[in-house]
């Protein structure tokens, strides 16, 4: 079988092609952040005093290299990091007003750009593949060395 022809390949291919126009759309707009930058920040933003180990989970990153991120975030002072309550081992990381910030000056750049990940297809054509795409990446998220988790619900304490 031609490489050119392979699911893997392709998908390595159109990763590329992703990243570039990501980093592209962001030093046009003047912003400094990556993919999975962008991704940690949403997930924190979605998830307030989440746990590191959390978020590597749901952006699907192993949890050295996300550390790693969490690391950049912190030092440029997008994200706080306090000690959990529930194991003091842990930190829970928060968005600061500066990282809420920038991800609302993110957002319509990373939005406008997705058609952009997928030009040659039409809009059916494109329904289609992101739904065949979400379909293939389900079924192998447990064959990942980062699989997808998402987060168990917090326990609610009952009402009195």
């Amino acid at each position: 079988m031609d490489i050119q022809s392979t699911p893997g390949h392709l998908i390595r291919r159109l990763n590329q092609i992703s990243v570039a126009l990501f980093m592209d759309r962001m030093a046009q707009a003047g912003l400094n952040l990556t993919p999975v930058q962008y991704a940690a920040l949403s997930a924190i933003r979605d998830h307030p005093s989440i746990d590191q180990a959390t978020v590597a989970g749901l952006v699907a990153y192993d949890r050295a290299t996300l550390g790693k991120v969490i690391d950049r975030l912190d030092s440029r002072g997008l994200v706080r990091r306090t000690t959990s309550r529930s194991d003091r081992r842990a930190k829970d990381l928060t968005l600061t007003a500066e990282g809420a910030a920038l991800l609302r000056q993110v957002r319509p750049h990373v939005n406008a750009l997705q058609p952009d990940i997928l030009a040659g297809l039409d809009p059916d054509e494109a329904e289609l593949f992101l739904k065949l795409l979400k379909k293939a990446t389900l079924a192998g998220n447990g064959n990942s060395r980062a699989p997808m988790k998402t987060p168990a619900a917090r326990p609610t304490r009952p009402r009195d």
